[in-house]
């Protein structure tokens, strides 16, 4: 049988082509139910751990999902407690924590773990804890508790959040994931977009702490009728916000790293995902700048409303992040069948990593699941040894892909 999309023979039994990933069954052309690094999961979904995760998030997604919920738990409890110092280093460093093991997990690095989380997580970090401030302690902006400024919002703050910050923040944000998306080892779509996370994780964290320097260094405040206020303040400053961040800055880098097998550089589509990305940051800031003075100084409403507004920014760009790396896998291996073949394909004898079945000679999907295998960790892309067992195995009653 040929395929109708890239002209491959495949195999009659087939419900994707190994070679572009088409779905020749359900007539799906655009595979809008089953994403590419998740095949059981449409495209247009909120389900943030294969979002953010993409390579190995068919392994063991309750793993993240599991540490992520403590960590918010942990954070509203201690928030609700008056543990001020603990509910903002907990929101903190949560979600960088998680995704550093993750990358560990996953083995991203290629055993360069210090150069790979200096570049991308440390020196973002201390660049953002330096540019914060600058921007927050020497421009005197109010930015310890939401709606604090009693005159009212300020045009001239609201101009630097809007203009400053997001634009320096975010070229902040590109260096250390485009010099090593700009590596021919980490010149990959999926690479360059994990890198620019860990990049927006990393400059949130010490954002946060040089923001609310003052909750962590005021003590312990304990049980008060502002417990609401600082729940949502921690949930929106350590939650929210990281995963806004990485998201846009992910997006922006894999745009840098491009579909081929060597990065794009700084194209017409990178500046477009830079654009992007600074004016979501700047939707982000201002947005709850000025929903902060909603109910007066310090309300509760107003920290609420700013926690719903930055949800549906994350809402949208998770769709978003789907949607393009969705087609950037679609579209980078028809562009590599159309060559002959991938580097980031299966070996002569491998197996699916997610469903177990046998993998197709240099297959970039696998023909029983259509899981990519761009979304495989490196180190299971390889041969496998004729008559092993894989090492990731299938659970029939969950569903999920146990290690």
């Amino acid at each position: 049988m040929e395929c109708p999309r890239c002209s491959s023979d495949v195999p009659e039994v087939s419900h994707f082509c190994h070679h572009c990933g088409n779905d020749l069954q359900s007539g799906d052309v655009q595979r809008k139910k089953a994403y590419a690094a998740r095949p059981d999961e449409p495209v247009a979904s909120f389900k943030l751990v294969s979002t953010i995760m993409p390579q190995g998030a068919g392994r063991q997604p309750y793993t993240y999902k599991v540490a992520l919920g403590i960590a918010l738990l942990l954070t509203v409890v201690t928030a609700a407690l008056g543990a001020l110092p603990v509910a903002i280093m907990v929101a903190a460093f949560a979600i960088p924590i998680v995704y550093i093991l993750y990358l560990y997990d996953v083995n991203l690095w290629e055993d360069e773990p210090i150069p790979v989380v200096a570049a991308a997580f440390v020196l973002t970090g201390v660049l953002a804890a330096v540019f914060t401030w600058l921007w927050s302690d020497l421009i005197a902006l109010s930015t310890d508790l939401v709606g604090s400024n009693p005159a009212g919002p300020s045009g001239r703050d609201l101009v630097i959040l809007i203009l400053l910050v997001p634009v320096v923040s975010e070229l902040i944000r590109q260096i250390g994931p485009i010099y090593l998306a700009s590596r021919p080892r980490y010149d990959d779509l999926m690479d360059g977009f994990t890198f620019g996370v860990v990049a927006g994780v990393g400059f949130a964290c010490f954002e946060t702490l040089v923001l609310h320097w003052g909750w962590i260094s005021g003590g312990f405040a304990g049980p008060g009728s502002s417990a609401g206020t600082w729940i949502s303040v921690v949930l929106l400053q350590g939650f929210v916000k990281p995963l806004i961040y990485g998201s846009a800055t992910g997006l922006a880098v894999a745009e840098f790293s491009g579909l081929g097998e060597k990065y794009d550089g700084f194209t017409p589509l990178w500046v477009f995902g830079l654009i992007q990305a600074m004016i979501v940051n700047a939707l982000f800031q201002g947005g709850v700048y000025l929903l902060g003075f909603v109910g007066g100084r310090g309300s509760t409403i107003g920290a609420i409303l700013g926690v719903v507004w930055g949800l549906a920014l994350l809402g949208a760009l998770i769709i978003r992040v789907r949607t393009v790396l969705h087609k950037g896998l679609l579209e980078a291996a028809l562009e590599s069948a159309a060559r002959g073949g991938s580097n980031h394909a299966s070996g002569d004898l491998a197996f699916c990593s997610r469903c177990e079945m046998p993998l197709l000679p240099h297959s970039d999907f696998c023909s029983a699941c259509g899981n990519s295998v761009r979304s495989v960790p490196k180190s299971e892309r390889g041969v496998a040894v004729q008559g092993s067992v894989p090492a990731a195995g299938f659970d029939g009653m969950t569903g999920e892909t146990q290690a």
